[in-house]
């Protein structure tokens, strides 16, 4: 049973159909690997065994039978925690809502259980989702797959640990500057944005409500593609993809500038291997995208006050204070100013796109540093802001222009290749990056 935990969704998925494996079989598989992990409680803040054994009990019913209800049905999955759980507490990383639980599931969550996804639990995150790195000194700090010592990446970042060491097939987390990108980069994994709209954040504790989006980590591509349809994205075919005659944009402006230099080798070599494969690549500057990244703190942190505001006020010193005080920064920015940002960013936005329009996406690191290290993170508290900012840079692009993107391992651990498009081209992405997969494996 060792390889079920290695194994792809996808392949389980089809092992499932064929018959070769048992959903009930492979669900306590996941459970009792959880248990007697030893960073069991760092990865997850509850799981939920009687849930998962009931739906896998109803999914090996409907192998039997023959009446699956997807590609994924009897993949156990985890959640990131702040996700509404019928009946189980979602907390959001942050014990200004410890013991809230829901009555009833997220709609995402819903949707994904009519498909067949065994829900195995609820993991932890950065507090309350707003920071990239993962650090949660208030609840925990979940590992890093390839340095003890350093953080995860976040805000999604139990999900990330949780299918890099083993204890699921996938996560289902957020994304509202790079929560699933960063830490499925740190982690050599695949992490899907996808448009903010396209699903549902009903039952979803939210971070920034005009932001915030839902993604899926994976082992590959094809994995992630199949968690998108399952949490009712479209269906992707990714038969053919192929990266011949693929043009690339790489943006120098802010997006390769101060690049450490793992980052900076693992891209250009990434870029390499895709052009050994038929795609070309154009280099240009775009110095609006300074513009537009000046506005980002006050469009984060005013939307972010507007929901977190009162229990902030009520019980702020609950908080790890770095998270606080960047969520407190809200407070300041006028209504004035914040409908003339997002005036202006909508304007910037109708620039991206006709600036991407003859390419079929943006290339870059997926993140320009290496994960910091977990005690300094704690030790100084401006280079944790530094440290911050630096993490989310590259990924935040596609949360500013409003558009899909997706990050696939180089190769080089810790290390991913960002593909950015405008909006609701995740198809596309999904299609550009299971060619890209191959050509870097």
């Amino acid at each position: 049973m060792d390889d079920w935990l290695r194994a792809t969704a996808a392949d389980l998925g089809r092992r499932i159909g064929r018959g070769e494996i048992d959903p009930r079989a492979l669900t306590r598989a996941h459970l009792d690997t959880i248990e007697s992990h030893p960073s069991r409680d760092r990865i997850f803040a509850r799981t939920t065994p009687d849930r998962a054994l009931a739906e896998a009990e109803a999914s090996a019913e409907r192998a039997r039978t023959g009446h699956r209800l997807s590609p994924l049905d009897g993949v156990p999955v985890s959640w990131k925690d702040l996700f509404d759980t019928a009946g189980v507490a979602t907390e959001a990383g942050t014990l200004l809502l410890e013991g809230r639980t829901p009555e009833t599931d997220a709609r995402v969550l819903g949707h994904a259980t009519r498909q067949g996804l065994v829900c195995l639990g609820k993991t932890h995150l950065s507090e309350i989702a707003f920071s990239g790195l993962g650090l949660n000194p208030m609840t925990q700090t979940p590992p890093n797959l390839h340095d003890a010592e350093a953080v995860p990446g976040g805000s999604t970042s139990g999900g990330a640990a949780s299918v890099a060491f083993g204890l699921a097939a996938g996560a289902i987390g957020s994304d509202t500057g790079g929560s699933v990108r960063v830490p499925a980069a740190w982690n050599d994994l695949v992490g899907l944005k996808t448009t903010h709209g396209l699903l549902s954040l009903d039952g979803t504790v939210p971070l920034c409500e005009t932001f915030d989006t839902i993604g899926p980590l994976a082992r590959t591509v094809e994995d992630a593609t199949l968690f998108f349809g399952a949490l009712g994205g479209p269906a992707t075919d990714l038969t053919g993809a192929s990266l011949e005659g693929r043009r690339f944009l790489v943006i120098e402006t802010v997006l390769m500038a101060d690049l450490e230099e793992a980052p900076r080798r693992a891209f250009e070599e990434a870029l390499a291997k895709l052009k050994g494969q038929g795609a070309t690549s154009q280099r240009i500057e775009w110095p609006e995208l300074e513009e537009a990244y000046g506005m980002a703190g006050a469009l984060y942190t005013a939307d972010a006050w507007s929901w977190w505001r009162e229990r902030v006020e009520a019980n702020g010193a609950r908080m790890f204070p770095q998270i606080r005080d960047r969520v407190s920064a809200g407070r300041d920015v006028s209504a004035s100013d914040y409908l003339a940002l997002w005036r202006r960013l909508r304007e910037l936005r109708a620039d991206f796109d006709r600036l991407i329009k003859p390419y079929d996406a943006v290339l870059s690191p997926t993140v320009p540093i290496l994960p910091p290290k977990v005690q300094r993170l704690l030790d100084d508290p401006e280079h944790y802001k530094s440290a911050n900012l630096a993490t989310l840079r590259n990924t935040r692009l596609a949360n500013l222009m409003g558009g899909a993107s997706l990050t696939i391992p180089t190769g080089t651990p810790a290390c991913g290749l960002m593909l950015t498009a405008g909006p609701r081209t995740e198809q596309r992405l999904l299609r550009l990056g299971h060619a890209a997969e191959r050509a870097l494996a």
